[in-house]
């Protein structure tokens, strides 16, 4: 039986049977129309599931132009979230202050916004307390450290940190990156990735590629 289940809210049971609320996985509890996220991804909080996303990403909207992407298997700890383009005010005439918002219909809605996506790869661990600020691309593999703030785009299998965040080191060198983003695990069947664990947890990369070819 498989040990992991996407369609389930909360993914942890501890030994005794005790639930782990506070963790959930975020395609099961977020029904957004401009959150998309890919299986087994969780995030961890202390509000009911049905308010992950405005904690996850407490300024995108149902009207709101961007959307948050963000894939499978990603790890999202206590504290972080996204400021998504709609948190933004006009900053190209004398005021910053938003007068449009309070009546988008009659105002002609949002103007001189740069509204981007914000998207997040594979395999992504978001430490405590990080903050992912508008636009940003994640590749897959990276490692955001605890009470970061990402303001720019980070390379797949990179370790960023600091305020604002930059490069700390590549997890592996560039020929083991390319190879890992063509094996792309995630994509594999389930029953695959669960028999194979010790092959992801081991970094044998010849373990690795033996699976991949396996059907």
């Amino acid at each position: 039986m498989p040990f992991l289940d996407a369609h389930a809210a909360h993914p942890i049971t501890l030994p005794d049977g005790t639930v782990v609320r506070e963790t959930v996985h975020l395609s099961a509890v977020i029904h957004h129309p401009r959150i998309k996220v890919g299986d087994y991804t969780y995030f961890t909080h202390s509000g009911r599931p049905e308010e992950t996303a405005g904690v996850l990403a407490p300024y995108i909207f149902p009207f709101s132009p961007e959307k948050l992407v963000i894939g499978k298997f990603c790890q999202i700890a206590r504290g972080s979230y996204f400021i998504t383009s709609s948190a933004n005010h006009p900053m190209t005439g004398f005021t910053t202050f938003p007068f449009r918002i309070f009546d988008l219909a009659a105002t002609g809605g949002y103007q001189d916004l740069p509204f981007r996506d914000t998207v997040v790869g594979h395999d992504v661990w978001i430490g405590h307390g990080s903050v992912i600020m508008p636009g940003v691309t994640i590749g897959s593999g990276a490692v955001i450290a605890a009470a970061s703030v990402v303001t720019r785009d980070v390379e797949p299998y990179t370790i960023v940190g600091g305020n604002p965040a930059n490069p700390i080191r590549k997890r592996f060198d560039e020929r083991t990156i390319a190879e890992l983003l063509e094996i792309a695990w995630w994509d594999w069947p389930l029953e695959r990735i669960e028999a194979h664990v010790a092959a992801l947890e081991s970094g044998d990369m010849a373990a690795l590629r033996r699976a991949s070819r396996q059907g």
